[in-house]
């Protein structure tokens, strides 16, 4: 199995440049190819990155034709409010999905595909936890879990097709330092919303924890869905309590006015982000996370701990200049 050649699309991102440092220190990993528009946001020492339009989806293609991957982890995905508007995150998205599972069904030398996915492709049924096996299927209420949603389509019509085995990793919302996220933009906010009465619950997943679970299914060439969580729940107003904001209760359609004056002040709220404060979304490491070895390095409480201790940005005004 040494020397197995593995392709990582969204590698300029934090989660696929993390990913990316950690195949390189796995044995079975030979040459790694990165494709991305943007450049990794770390050093790696031994990935051929190639930066590239990625709505140039047949040249996309190519690149992944030409190097014949035996692996591709794809990262590729975009969530809405991120780093991308809602609507070039999906256009994105799909962009890059059509080039790789366009490639995938050519490449000859394909034996696993790693996919990025989301628990919110569970969509407001995820009050409750769920696990990949349970009788509960799919059923995305928001834009980002139709998206993710219908690239776990596209992974399902490859394995039918081919027989490679495909995982789906469903995230719980990332986060970390250098990650772009906008639950964790609202949650830094002077005064942070939560549902009333209810506050329900929601897990979360550290970056490296979530690069982690990537690098542990190519190595294990797992096929089937994993829900990737820290251990424990938080809520808004215990999360807001813990970093010394302002919990502020939020009823019905008051909603639509939290969202507005978010967004004038640089935290777009997601309509994922709002289903998750609205309805919660819970999962647990063990849901088949033991299949391949994965177990979370931090639980939630500690991510939102961590969370609170980045660095803000502090405005100093410049000194008078002295005659």
């Amino acid at each position: 199995m040494a020397g197995q050649k593995v392709l990582v699309t969204g590698c300029g991102g934090e989660l696929g440049s993390l990913a990316t440092s950690m195949l390189e220190e796995a044995s079975w990993v030979g040459p790694i190819l990165g494709v991305d528009a943007d450049p990794p946001r770390r050093r790696l020492r031994r990935t051929d990155f190639r930066r590239i339009a990625l709505n140039r989806t047949a040249a996309v293609s190519q690149i992944i034709l030409d190097f014949a991957p035996h692996v591709i982890v794809h990262l590729g995905v975009w969530e809405p409010n991120a780093r991308l508007s809602p609507d070039e995150a999906e256009r994105t998205t799909a962009d890059v999905g059509r080039s790789v599972f366009d490639a995938a069904h050519q490449a000859p030398s394909l034996e696993a595909v790693i996919v990025r996915s989301g628990l919110e492709v569970y969509g407001t049924r995820s009050h409750a936890p769920l696990t990949p096996n349970d009788a509960t299927k799919p059923a995305p209420a928001s834009r980002f879990g139709r998206m993710l949603q219908f690239l776990e389509q596209q992974a399902a019509d490859l394995r039918a097709s081919r027989g490679v085995a495909v995982a789906n990793l469903r995230l719980a919302s990332v986060l970390g330092a250098h990650v772009p996220s906008p639950l964790g933009r609202l949650l830094r906010l002077p005064a942070v919303p939560f549902l009333l009465p209810s506050d329900p619950p929601f897990t979360v997943i550290e970056d490296h924890d979530a690069a982690l679970a990537f690098s542990l299914a190519a190595n294990h060439r797992f096929d089937g869905a994993i829900n990737v969580a820290a251990e424990g729940t938080i809520t808004a107003r215990r999360a807001a309590q813990m970093g010394r904001r302002v919990p502020v209760p939020v009823v019905g359609p008051g909603w639509w006015a939290t969202r507005r004056l978010a967004n004038l002040v640089g935290a777009p709220v997601p309509d994922h982000v709002v289903e998750m404060l609205q309805h919660g979304r819970l999962a647990y490491p063990s849901d088949n996370a033991h299949l391949i070895h994965f177990a979370p390095r931090h639980s939630t409480r500690e991510v939102i701990e961590r969370l609170y201790e980045w660095p803000s940005v502090v405005r100093v005004p410049a000194a008078m200049q002295v005659a």
